[in-house]
């Protein structure tokens, strides 16, 4: 009676063992894939372009005033290449 139990005992701490090994290599190699996809794949990063203050707008009676503290924005100021947007809705 005790021989097939120390059978099984020996059989399961075999089957531990084993599937310990194969679960450390199966994620080594799945390690390794990730790291040559890294190195092989393409990272597009995508630019966003951020909001960038280059001129105050002041009223005084009825002539509205635009103050440029960047004169890139000049030239579509000129050719009226510009969005209105309200802050605050009244």
């Amino acid at each position: 009676m005790l021989i097939p139990f120390g059978i099984l005992l020996v059989l399961v701490i075999y089957l531990i063992y084993t599937r310990g090994k194969f679960e450390k290599s199966t994620v080594e190699i799945y390690e390794k894939k990730f790291d040559e996809w890294k190195k092989h794949s393409k990272i597009e990063e995508t630019k966003e372009s951020n909001k960038q203050l280059v001129g105050l707008v002041f009223k005084k009676d009825y002539k509205v005033t635009i103050e440029l503290l960047d004169e890139s924005a000049r030239n579509s100021l000129e050719k009226g290449k510009f969005k209105v947007e309200n802050l605050k809705d009244n």
